[in-house]
């Protein structure tokens, strides 16, 4: 087949910028082939090659005496001892979802488990954060229903369970929803596996599914921003299927078992380009393929279709030579592919052969640890709108406005759809906060959550980036674990606009300052820009997802009872700005977000943790405040509320470092005298039939039900 010809105008609808395109002819010394252009478009996108990020992420605090990995491998791996490690990341599948939520989603959750897999972990966890539009914009409903039913199906039928996520609304998503996708895996400390290839003239091995055209070009488009041209964008989108997925990741533990393993790789983004350079480059050496060997399923595919392809449930892997015969009938066994397709060569090179021609001959290394890197100009965040005079409102329609928004109604619409108990040992479901896995066979608990609020990072990047982590923090210390460790997933805008660039300078040293105040390191992660359509951003969205540790009797999972004290342990100020009070009831996003003081919020968690056996029931006080917190406690236990207070600020004000706590009554004196310096102030009581706030009374079964119908209702599922 004819390669086309290479002009400037292909050169530009490959994302490669004319600086780029400078670098690379020097590199080469020559003009490209069609199928190196592609290669080296795959390599030096943004998607691929974090060259708007890298600069500023290597300022993260990395590592810790729980930290076996950090960031640079598929996944992070923190031990949790006994010989033992959890191994977990968080990665997004956004432009994909947009373009078609069903399978952009799913292939968002078979993404991340392999990536955990090719670890050596068997996964045991997996959550969610997902951001849509405005529900009144015609394709939110359309979005919703797909991404839920895709990470639905993929999860349910590859067999793990969903145990946590969040779910908001926003007209900055309108044309561009988000969706993080996070996975958690178990293996043994000295069972894990890299990607770095060692040794020269060692077998590479294509394992899995076959190769087809499906996703080509898809970590190209995930570098771009969206325009009209959407639709004809749809071809780069993947097709997952779980059930062979199951049988990718019983082969791949198999495998590793059985000792054959040099190296292995998830095929990801840019496929087979990828998964092959970052082999290669972390082992400084070279790469050489013959694509006649690759499995296939469709005809006639060219060098560039195959290098770029992203079809689904692939691994590549560097082989024991004298084990082929083992390994290849392991796969056989699995019904899937197993296919020698190179060996490692000790010169720097990227030799691609395909119908006895040389399709590129690319020095490895200029690929990807030598990719272009930025430090793109970037200005400080402007200080936002100030504070307005708030319209006259009272506490029960304060109440209602925010239980009848879709961002923080009930949702069990959409997690009801995932199967959070597949392998009996999900201990807390979705809907408590933060999801709790057993280890199976030990008393270990992990908790899972993942967190932002993106109207803060919008506000304040750095104090956004700080109450992204403590929020994540405070999860998992309400339900009794020891924070140990963070992913990031974080979503942004243009990094070619400086306002955009601030925005992500910014939330990245606040990150930084609280998993170090904290000690939660970050050991993976994703960087997702270019959420943008016709030149409108996202709200800055850097995810937090969090990983804490307890011992079974140290779990924090019970509800109010019917005369229980609430207590609030940290200070309330009754701080309005940037609330979800302010922008669910009134449309208004104005005022700094509340400051997050680190210190606090290790005190206050460390007096929680101190006195978790006093404790029946405990939540974060984050958006909503004390109000929404009090609510959904007193609500999921089926029985009512009266809060002394009828002050909004008091009641609905998002300061930090706060936790709701429910102490039984003979309990209550012994908890306020071992606070430890914390201040906790008691505000009222579990009980009765009815949520009352200050004078203002409503019945529990009205605002139940509407706080549970509301996200169908407004989304229109």
């Amino acid at each position: 087949m004819q390669e086309p010809a290479i002009t400037p105008d292909l050169v530009a609808s490959h994302g490669i910028k004319p600086d780029e395109w400078k670098r690379l002819l020097g590199i080469l010394g020559r003009q490209p082939s069609f199928t190196e252009l592609g290669i080296f478009s795959a390599m030096w996108n943004e998607h691929c090659s974090y060259k708007s990020s890298k600069i500023h992420l290597k300022k993260l605090p990395t590592t810790g005496p729980q930290v076996i990995c950090g960031p640079g491998e598929n996944a992070g791996v923190v031990d949790i001892g006994d010989g033992q490690a959890v191994i977990f990341k968080m990665e997004s599948h956004n432009h994909p979802s947009y373009i078609e939520p069903h399978q952009g989603a799913a292939t968002g959750v078979g993404g991340i488990l392999r990536d955990v897999f090719t670890m050596g972990a068997r996964p045991i966890a997996a959550m969610n954060a997902l951001s849509f539009g405005l529900p009144s914009h015609p394709k939110t409903a359309h979005l919703v229903k797909g991404v839920v039913e895709g990470v639905g199906s993929y999860g349910n039928a590859f067999g793990v369970p969903t145990v946590g996520g969040e779910v908001r609304f926003h007209r900055s998503y309108n044309g561009n929803c988000l969706v993080n996708a996070f996975a958690a895996g178990l293996a043994d400390t000295d069972k894990i596996f890299y990607s770095a290839a060692s040794g020269v003239g060692m077998p590479v091995v294509y394992l899995g599914a076959k190769t087809g055209r499906d996703g080509v070009g898809g970590a190209t488009m995930a570098s771009a921003e969206f325009d009209d041209t959407i639709e004809e964008k749809r071809p780069t989108v993947q097709v997952g299927d779980p059930f062979t997925e199951k049988r990718l990741l019983e082969a791949c533990l198999e495998l590793m078992a059985s000792g054959a393993v040099i190296s292995i790789q998830d095929m990801g983004a840019a496929g087979l380009t990828c998964s092959a350079v970052e082999m290669g480059d972390k082992g400084g050496l070279g790469i050489k393929l013959q694509l006649d060997d690759v499995p296939q399923r469709e005809t006639l595919m060219t060098a560039y279709e195959m290098m770029l392809s992203e079809s689904q449930e692939r691994m590549l892997m560097v082989l024991k030579p004298e084990m082929e015969a083992e390994a290849r009938a392991i796969f056989v066994k699995w019904d899937l592919d197993f296919a020698i397709v190179g060996e490692t060569i000790p010169e720097d090179r990227f030799l691609i052969l395909h119908g006895n021609e040389v399709k590129a001959d690319i020095p490895l290394s200029k690929l990807s640890s030598s990719a272009p890197e930025y430090d793109r100009p970037w200005v400080p965040s402007p200080a936002p709108a100030p504070l307005p005079h708030l319209p006259a409102i009272t506490p029960i329609a304060a109440l209602k406005a925010l239980i009848g928004s879709p961002s923080h109604a009930h949702k069990g619409w959409v997690y009801e759809q995932y199967d959070s108990q597949v392998g009996a040992d999900t201990v807390l479901p979705p809907g408590a906060g933060a999801g709790v896995v057993r280890v199976h066979g030990t008393g270990k608990l992990l908790a899972f959550t993942s967190n932002v609020t993106p109207r803060y990072v919008k506000a304040n990047p750095f104090e956004g980036g700080k109450q992204a982590v403590a929020e994540a923090y405070r999860n998992l210390v309400a339900v009794g674990a020891r924070p140990l460790a963070t992913t990031d997933n974080l979503n942004f805008g243009n990094p070619e606009k400086p306002e955009i660039m601030g925005q992500f300078v910014g939330a990245l040293e606040g990150i930084g300052a609280a998993v170090k105040a904290l000690d939660m390191p970050i050991v993976s992660g994703n960087v997702s820009l270019y959420n943008e359509t016709d030149g409108s951003g996202i709200l800055p969205t850097p995810t937090i997802g969090a990983v804490g540790i307890m011992q079974a009797g140290d779990l924090i999972a019970g509800q109010p009872q019917d005369g229980d004290i609430a207590v609030v342990i940290g200070e309330t100020r009754g701080h309005l700005g940037q609330s979800a009070l302010l922008a669910e009831a009134f449309g208004i996003e104005a005022g700094e977000p509340p400051p997050v003081d680190l210190t606090l919020e290790a005190n206050a968690a460390k007096a929680l943790l101190a006195n978790r056996k006093r404790v029946r029931a405990a939540r974060d006080l984050g958006d909503g405040g004390l109000a929404l917190a009090a609510f959904r406690m007193a609500e999921g236990a089926g029985i009512g509320l009266v809060l002394k207070t009828g002050e909004i600020g008091q009641l609905f004000g998002e300061d930090q470092a706060r936790y709701l706590v429910a102490i039984r009554a003979e309990d209550l004196a012994a908890f306020m005298a071992a606070a430890g310096g914390v201040k906790v102030a008691q505000v009222g009581k579990f009980g009765g039939e009815k949520v009352t706030f200050g004078m203002e009374s409503a019945p529990m079964a009205e605002l139940s039900g509407l706080y549970r119908s509301a996200f169908a209702a407004a989304v229109g599922v």
